[in-house]
Parts: structure tokens; sequence; C-alpha cells
């Protein structure tokens, strides 16, 4: 079999001539720390004892019919750690097999890795079978890595009988242990699995979500600014054993929210930035993005940014939004400016390139990895005759008043005219996947909340909690169960499209689809602490297919 490889490297930079703006408050200046220290912290105890040495384990990223693209990092001496800059051009060469041992070889290839790249290399791999597992190695002079398995997605006319893909998002270093990731590789069932964003965080130590106890704390120590703080952290998540193990067990389809930039980023800024004291805010964009391209098995997408279109069979498309790139920046809490038509989440580009995704596919299942909620999420006990008025009246969302002004509930143009678009060309079966909450919901996504469920339903939309960042509990300190036994029942009558959600546990999602549903279910760990943490399943909800609606399912999978 013939095969032919990529080396995939970004470095494009993402100039934006929008001005940021500041903080209210400032953080500590670190920008002017010393490398050295955080550096030296990044690397593993012994970890470089031999060199050249895979410290960071491999991955497979955005599986194609054809193809696969193949990730790993090589330190080729000791002291070429993760943002240090630093070490020798190194020949890094591959091979794909069908079997574990890795005798039957249908690929191989070589690629240099090099400082500018941080040492990390890429090979895209082609001419592979589609719906097939294989096995890849990487090797560097002596030194193998561990194998892994991937998986090729279906071809693209190929009847597909089911799909299963693990689903999750939010994992802040600081506060416990991934064992979500343990637990999904475990399985040894997944076709791949969704990072929905927020794969790493940008803080400094303490400074965000873990109950006032850092169970590991970060490197480098201070809030990440440069290309090199950004490697660096990269590096760090990436000695996880339990996310290593998972990357080494199935396909990654992986896309940003704001963490592996800044918290609440939007086009010309972040909340989690201040210019002049944290440096030009187009500079930390770039070097943050740029770092991403190299540690994640993802393709660079349309315009340098993680938007793109995957498909699996004629059973589903899936398609990935970016909507940190191009949105407006937020509006405060109850501001009327949500409705306004000229802000965007999305992007103009981006909207007409998704609605004509969804209006062209062919496939059962149209899916929509989405990093913030689309749902409505909203408080106000007036009926809706009186709240959109009022509301129009006094400036405010027409549609209640918005908890959450950082995902589609700040910007209701957008929404409306995508559901609308849903509506007028009859689209069904669209599910949208999203993460960032830190909740588990499971919900309908209305044309028009205030008269749901008199009114129609757009689509549907299962929500993953954290793996490990702070969800509700964590926040007011209260034992597990307490704050959701409370906030759900009115959460959800005041949202009467929300059939569940728990505010509470961390744990991650199974989404399984067939031709005639798509079925999420939802899985907690006992406790985000221990290394050794226990998995069991919560809830099941599915969407049938043509009902845009979703029901609970009494057991899993």
């Amino acid at each position: 079999m013939t095969s032919r490889h990529r080396a995939s490297e970004n470095n494009e930079t993402f100039a934006n001539s929008r001005t940021p703006s500041r903080r209210t408050v400032v953080k500590a200046a670190a920008a002017g720390a010393v490398l050295a220290a955080p550096l030296a912290a990044a690397l593993p105890a012994g970890a470089a004892d031999a060199a050249p040495a895979f410290l960071h384990g491999v991955a497979s990223g955005d599986p194609l019919p054809d193809g696969i693209l193949l990730w790993t990092r090589v330190t080729p001496v000791p002291e070429a750690i993760p943002g240090s800059g630093t070490g020798p051009d190194t020949e890094v060469s591959w091979i794909v097999a069908t079997d574990k041992a890795l005798t039957n070889v249908v690929a191989k290839g070589s690629v240099t890795a090099t400082a500018a790249s941080d040492h990390t290399v890429k090979a895209d791999v082609r001419g592979l079978a589609p719906a097939t597992d294989y096995w890849f190695r990487f090797s560097a002079g002596p030194t193998d890595s561990p194998a892994a398995r991937t998986r090729t997605a279906p071809a693209h006319d190929a009847a597909v009988t089911g799909l299963r893909f693990g689903v999750v998002s939010c994992a802040n270093w600081e506060a416990g242990y991934f064992s979500s990731y343990r637990h999904l590789a475990a399985r040894g069932d997944l076709d791949a699995w969704l990072h929905l964003g927020d794969y790493i965080y940008e803080y400094g130590t303490g400074e965000y979500g873990t109950r006032d106890t850092v169970v590991r704390p970060h490197a480098p120590a201070h809030e990440i600014l440069t290309l090199a703080d950004y490697r660096i952290r990269h590096g760090r998540y990436k000695t996880d054993p339990d996310l290593q193990a998972l990357h080494a067990t199935a396909p990654v389809v992986a896309i940003w929210d704001d963490h592996e930039i800044a918290n609440d980023t939007w086009s010309g800024g972040a909340e989690n930035h201040t210019e002049g004291a944290e440096g030009p805010w187009a500079e930390r964009q770039s070097a943050a993005k740029r770092a991403y391209f190299e540690w994640m098995p993802v393709r660079p997408a349309i315009a340098g940014t993680t938007y793109r279109r995957l498909r699996f069979g004629k059973l589903v498309d899936l398609s990935l939004l970016d909507l940190r790139s191009f949105r407006s920046q937020q509006v405060a809490l109850g501001n009327g400016d949500v409705d306004d038509p000229d802000r965007t989440l999305t992007g103009r580009a981006q909207l007409d390139w998704l609605k004509a995704g969804l209006a062209s596919s062919d496939a059962t299942w149209r899916l929509v990895g989405n990093p913030v909620m689309i749902s409505p999420f909203a408080v106000g006990a007036l009926p809706a005759s009186l709240l959109g008025p009022l509301a129009e009246l006094l400036g405010l969302p027409k549609e209640g008043i918005a908890l959450n002004t950082d995902q589609w509930d700040g910007y209701t143009d957008d929404r409306r005219e995508l559901l609308a678009h849903l509506r007028a060309h009859a689209i069904r079966n669209t599910v949208f996947l999203t993460g960032d909450i830190h909740m588990a919901w499971a919900n309908d996504v209305p044309h028009h909340a205030g008269t749901y469920p008199l009114s129609a339903s757009a689509a549907t939309e299962f929500v993953v909690t954290s793996v490990t960042s702070d969800n509700l509990d964590d926040i007011v300190k209260v034992r597990e169960g307490t704050v959701s036994a409370i906030a759900a029942p009115v959460i959800r009558a005041a949202n009467r499209h929300v059939h569940w959600v728990d505010t509470d546990r961390h744990g991650y999602g199974v989404l399984d689809v067939t031709a005639e549903r798509t079925q999420m279910d939802y899985y907690v760990v006992s406790d985000r602490t221990d290394a050794d943490a226990t998995s069991a399943w919560a809830r099941s909800y599915r969407t049938r297919s043509g009902t845009q609606r979703v029901e609970r399912v009494y057991a899993p999978v």
C-alpha cells in the first residue's frame, strides 16, 4: 500500500486590529519571570535520563476515510524540554501497521523535529483503508515510542450501522486527576473521542477553581502569556498518564474554547488579558494558537482556526466550531445588546459555512461540536406574552434575562439566524455537542423558548460536564449533589426545554449513534482529587431520528 505524509506545522500569525479591553484587576507581573524555573518544573522526575526520549506520549486525530494525523514530541537531549527553544534537529520515523505487534507495516515515513516547532512532529498519513483499526509508533535513534491504536473514518458513502464517541471538556490540571480519560481509554470501543475545549487552562497556580486545594501544580507556575509559556503548559498536560492512555487508544477530534488562550476570549481581547501589562493581545493570541497546533493532533483548519468538518460514512457529518476567533466582545449581564444584529459569535463566514454544510448534508445525523451552550438559559417568571414586550421596552434580551452572555445567549441574532435556517430548509437530526459550562445537560433547542413546549424544537443538545474544572458545588464549597438538588428544579421550571441538568458532578459522556437514534450516556467520577477515582453511569438521554426532542433512556448502551 502506498502512503504519503505531510509534517504539519502552523507558524501563522493571527494579527487582529481590534483593541482589547482592560481587566478590572491587574494580575501580578509574571511576564518578566525567569524562564529557567518553570522549565525545570515542567520536566518529569527522571524523565530525560537518556536521549532521545518520548516523554509526552503519542496521539492521533482528525480521522479521514483514507488517513489519520499522527503526533508526538521527542526530547532529543535532556535540556530540550518544552518551551526551551533548544535542542538539535532530530529525525523521527514512524510506521503504521494493521496489527498491535507492528509486523504488517502498511505505511512508513520520517519527519524532522526542530526547536522551531518545540520538537513536536506530525505525520498526515494517507493511503489507508476506511473504518479500520491501525497501530503506529515513532522512533528516534535507538528509542521507540509506545505503540498506539488509531482508527480511520468510514468511507463517505458507507452505510454505517453505528458509531461511538467519547465526549469531554474542561480539564483543569490543578483541580484534580484526569480519571475520566482513564475510564474512556479502558472502554476499547471508541471510534474517536471529542474534546470540546478547555484542554488546558492558562491561569497561574492557585488562581482558578480548586476548592482552595491545589492537587498538583501547574508549570509554569505563573499565568501563561508567551509562546514558551504555552508550550510548557501543553507539555505538562501531555505528561498525564490518563491523558496519554486515551490518546494512545483512539483518535481525538479537538476544538478550542477560551482557556487554550485566555478566559472569555473574544476576537480583540479577553477578560483574562490586560493590554500593556501582559503584552499585546495579538501576540498572546498568536502564541497560544501556534502552541496549540504544535501540541495537538489537529489539522490547521479554515483561516488557521479549529472550525472544520469531518464525515463518518452516511451516518454522521460532524461540523466543528471555533467560537472565539471571530466573536464580538461579551456584553454585561442583563444588557439588551445581546440582541444586536451587528454583534456575532461565529463571524459571518463561519455561520454561512455552517448553514451551508447543514443544508447540503446527506448524512442521517448532523452533529455540531459546539464550545458553548446554544440552548437558552434564562430566568424570569413572566409569561412570554408579557416578557417579550417588557424586554423590548427595557432593552433586555427578548428571551429572558440571560445568565451567561459568553455563550449563545449573548449573541441571540446568530442563534435566531441559524435556527431559522434549520426550519426554512427542513433540516432535521441536528445535535449540538457542547462543553464549557461545567455541568451536564440534556436539552431541546427551541425556536421560541418563551412558548416552549407549545412551539417547535429546532434541534437537540447534549452538554457534558467538566473533567475536573469547578462546578457549582465546588464554587460554593458544599457536599456534591447539594446544589443540584436545589438548582436543577428551578432551572428546569424557568427553561422548559431543559430535560435534565446536573450542576455538581465531574465526568464524561459516551455518544452512541445509529440510524434510529443518537444517545448520550453520562458518566461521573467518584472524586476528582483521587488518582484512582471510580466511574459510574449517571443518566442517558437520546433523540430519535426525525423528532428534534430529547427523551430519557433508563440504561446506557
